[in-house]
C-alpha cells in the first residue's frame, strides 16, 4: 500500500528546515539515543562537512564518535564495516556518490554478504550517506547518480528522499536497520527545499514505502529523489491540459514498494517513469520490466521512460541532460495519445 504522512509520521511539533539540516538533526538524535552510533568521513568533524551536514556534531559528541579520516573511501568504508561487525552503528559519508567506487568492492562483496556468509551470526548495521545527482554545476565527476550499481546487489538497502522530513525519518530507521543501508541524499535541492519536520525523537518512516504526492486516474508518474519535485511540476502542466496524472515518490528503491505500483497501474492504465541517471539500466528499466511482467494486462500504452542520457554527464549541457517538466509533460501527452 502507498505510505501517507497520515498514516503514521504526524508528532506534536514541527520546524522548517531544509535537507541538510533534516541530516544533521537526524544524526545528532540517533547519537543521543545510541551511543553505538558513531560518525566518520572526510572533514566531518571540526568543519562539519563539505556541505556542513555533520556541523556542530564534533562539539557535543567529541573525536571518539565524530571521525575525520584520511581522504581513503575504500579505507573509510572497510573501517566502517569493521566498526559495525564488532558492535558499532557507523555512518559513513562520502562527500559525492561520485566517490564511492573506491569503496565499491567494499560495499558489495562485504558489508552485503556477512549476513548470508555467516548464515545469520553476523550482521552490518552500517550506513552510507552520499550527496548524489546533478542540478550544482558541478560537471561529470560530481553529478552522476549510481544507484543502481547498488540496487543490483542483494544484503543492500538504498534509500532516496525527496523531503527534509522523508529525510529525518528514513535515515533514524536506515541508522537503526541492522543491515547496510546506501543513503543517497540529492543535493540540487539540499538547501533549497524547506519544510516543518517533525521535532520527536522518536519519529521514523518505514524503509521500502512508496509516498502518494498526488493522486490521479488517467497516468502514473513513478520517481524519487530530486525528480521527484521534477514529477509534481510536470503533473500539475498536465491537470492545466485536463489530465490526471497520480504522482508516486519510491522513497527507496532497495526494496521499492511493489503493491503501490502495482495499484496505481491497475487504476490509470499508463505509466511513466522518471529518473536522472542514463537510461540503459537505470532503475527505471527494472520498474518497466517489472510491471511488464506482473501488471500488463493493466496497461493502455507502452511504458515511457524519462532519464538522462547515455552518456558522461555534462558541464556545460547540465540543463538539457537532465530531465524537465517539459520532457515529462511529453511523454504524458505520449501515453494519453495512444491507441
Amino acid at each position: 500500500m502507498v505510505f501517507k504522512l497520515e498514516e503514521g509520521e504526524k508528532a506534536k511539533s514541527k520546524k522548517a528546515i531544509n535537507i541538510v539540516q533534516a541530516v544533521r538533526l537526524a544524526l545528532a538524535e540517533e547519537m543521543r539515543r545510541d551511543e553505538r552510533v558513531v560518525v566518520l568521513g572526510e572533514d566531518v568533524g571540526k568543519r562539519g562537512g563539505v556541505f556542513l551536514a555533520t556541523e556542530g556534531l564534533y562539539e557535543e559528541f567529541g573525536p571518539e564518535r565524530v571521525i575525520d579520516t584520511p581522504l581513503t573511501e575504500a579505507g573509510i568504508v572497510g573501517a566502517a564495516i569493521g566498526m559495525a561487525l564488532y558492535g558499532l552503528r557507523p555512518v559513513a559519508e562520502i562527500q559525492f556518490a561520485d566517490f564511492i567506487f573506491p569503496a565499491f568492492d567494499q560495499i558489495v562483496n562485504e558489508a552485503a554478504k556477512f549476513r548470508y556468509r555467516s548464515g545469520g551470526q553476523y550482521t552490518v548495521p552500517l550506513v552510507i550517506r552520499a550527496p548524489y545527482g546533478g542540478g550544482i554545476g558541478g560537471g561529470l565527476y560530481h553529478s552522476q547518480s549510481p544507484e543502481s550499481y547498488f540496487a543490483h546487489t542483494p544484503g543492500l538497502k538504498v534509500v532516496i528522499p525527496a523531503t527534509p522530513t522523508d529525510t529525518k525519518g528514513l535515515l533514524k530507521s536506515a541508522i537503526r536497520d541492522d543491515d547496510p543501508v546506501l543513503f543517497f541524499e540529492p543535493k540540487k535541492i539540499y538547501m533549497s527545499v524547506k519544510e516543518e519536520v517533525p521535532e520527536d525523537p522518536d519519529f521514523t518512516i518505514p524503509i521500502g514505502k512508496a509516498k502518494l504526492l498526488k493522486e490521479g486516474k488517467d497516468v502514473t508518474l513513478v520517481s524519487y529523489g530530486y525528480m521527484a519535485h521534477v514529477a509534481l511540476s510536470a503533473a500539475k502542466k498536465a491537470q492545466e491540459e485536463g489530465i490526471d496524472v497520480e504522482v508516486i515518490d519510491l522513497r527507496s528503491i532497495l526494496p521499492f514498494d511493489k503493491d503501490a505500483i502495482l495499484e496505481s497501474v491497475a487504476k490509470t492504465g499508463r505509466l511513466v517513469l522518471l529518473n536522472e541517471a542514463p537510461k540503459i539500466l537505470s532503475f527505471a528499466s527494472e520498474l518497466s520490466a517489472f510491471i511488464s511482467e506482473r501488471a500488463i494486462e493493466y496497461l493502455l500504452a507502452p511504458i515511457i521512460r524519462v532519464t538522462g542520457y547515455d552518456t558522461p554527464f555534462p558541464y556545460a549541457q547540465e540543463k538539457w541532460y537532465m530531465p524537465d517538466e517539459f520532457r515529462v509533460l511529453r511523454a504524458i501527452r505520449k501515453v494519453m495519445e495512444w491507441d
